[in-house]
């Protein structure tokens, strides 16, 4: 039938007078064939009805003109809100679509002629084509829309970290994110890491590739670039640095600094404070693994003004060794000062080199690093400096 001659005109027109009725039918056909329709509030079936009826409504102006109006099948989802992709799936639209085609198909050859039903369901299947299209439109933007306030989102929570600002409110915009912070271990530790930013611009995939590579290692992860860093919040893991090897690839060149692992995200600030100080004290080792622990640049983060740092190496490292007699703070100073022979050593405090052996063992044991490895003898160096300048007093603790 030509467009636009009387009797196409005609059979628009009794396809008009059967928009209620084909309404009608449509919900009926969902109430009947899809559970999940039923379970819906009064309201949300109500949006769901305004759609199916203004879909009807869109069809017999665009089966009266198509070219008029090409963009009519997008008027289905016009009158429904925009919470209406967070109330169905795409995988439920799509259900919605094919019970209401179908309903259509059968029920127009009891409201129409029968010279009418074959053009109608022609243009039916042309125009239900259309409108599946249109329903992958909104919900593409619908997920970009989300996405990208999810994107904010998270670097509102990660900034908190940072700045030492969580509360309860940043628990629950984290929770939004889907952060469990407990991974596959149900445990709820926590730890940052910082690294530089990569270098591609514009790379928009590295937060949801970091954070699918930390689910497929078990752990929960929210992720920010800062400026020219990427930070990292892990969850649920209590050894991140094996987590962050697996994420190094999205990093860009330099060092990555772990920083300790804390109870929870409430406790983060300890751990995001370290990794930025790690970060930044980075350079003064360049032969630190990568990722490296925050706790394994004491020494360049103390040097670099770190106050934590210089209080956790004369607390944690210095303050042991003054307990007791003090002969194990005698034979260290007396170790290094000797250039780390034991024969000087034991020369010098007039005892057996078995003994500085035993000694330099028990520092090890009671500090975590050994004197005879280069790079402890170096940290207890520094921790030995510092503690002689916060705590003059032998065997105190206090700073």
């Amino acid at each position: 039938m030509v467009k636009g001659s009387k009797a196409h005109l005609a059979r628009a027109e009794r396809l008009q007078n059967a928009t209620g009725a084909l309404a009608t039918a449509a919900m009926a056909a969902m109430d009947e064939k899809l559970p999940w329709f039923r379970k819906l509030s009064a309201q949300d079936r109500s949006w769901i009805g305004l759609v199916a009826q203004s879909g009807i409504t869109a069809f017999v102006d665009w089966f009266r003109d198509p070219e008029a109006h090409s963009a009519m099948p997008t008027r289905m989802f016009g009158s429904a809100p925009r919470e209406f992709t967070r109330v169905i799936s795409l995988h439920q639209t799509v259900d919605l679509l094919r019970t209401t085609i179908e309903m259509i198909e059968n029920t127009i050859g009891d409201l129409l002629p029968p010279e009418d039903v074959p053009v109608v369901r022609e243009a039916m299947q042309r125009y239900a084509r259309e409108v599946a299209f249109a329903a992958a439109t909104v919900y593409a933007k619908a997920a970009e829309m989300r996405g990208a306030w999810d994107a904010r989102l998270e670097a509102l929570v990660v900034d908190s970290v940072i700045r030492g600002e969580t509360d309860e409110s940043v628990r629950s915009r984290a929770s939004a994110l889907g952060w469990t912070g407990s991974g596959t271990t149900g445990s709820a530790e926590v730890a940052v890491v910082v690294g530089r930013a990569p270098d591609e611009p514009g790379n928009a995939n590295v937060a949801d590739a970091v954070r699918h590579a930390a689910r497929e290692a078990g752990a929960d992860a929210l992720c920010a670039m800062q400026g020219d860093r990427l930070v990292i919040v892990l969850g649920g893991t209590s050894k991140p640095v094996e987590i962050v090897q697996k994420l190094t690839t999205w990093f860009g060149p330099g060092p990555i600094v772990v920083g300790p692992v804390v109870k929870d995200l409430m406790a983060a600030v300890t751990s995001a404070r370290a990794a930025v100080a790690g970060l930044r004290a980075a350079p003064g080792w360049p032969t630190a693994p990568r990722p490296v622990h925050a706790d394994e640049l004491l020494p360049e983060r103390s040097l670099s003004g770190d106050g934590h740092a210089r209080r956790q190496l004369a607390t944690e490292v210095y303050g042991p060794l003054t307990l007791g007699d003090g002969v194990l703070l005698e034979t260290v100073s007396s170790y290094l000062d000797s250039g780390g022979s034991i024969e000087a050593t034991a020369r010098a405090l007039f005892i057996h080199p078995n003994t500085v052996r035993y000694r330099l063992k028990r520092v090890g044991d009671l500090t975590g690093y050994s004197p005879v490895n280069p790079r402890d003898a170096f940290t207890l160096r520094v921790a030995l400096t510092l503690g002689r300048l916060l705590n003059p007093e032998p065997g105190s603790l206090v700073l």
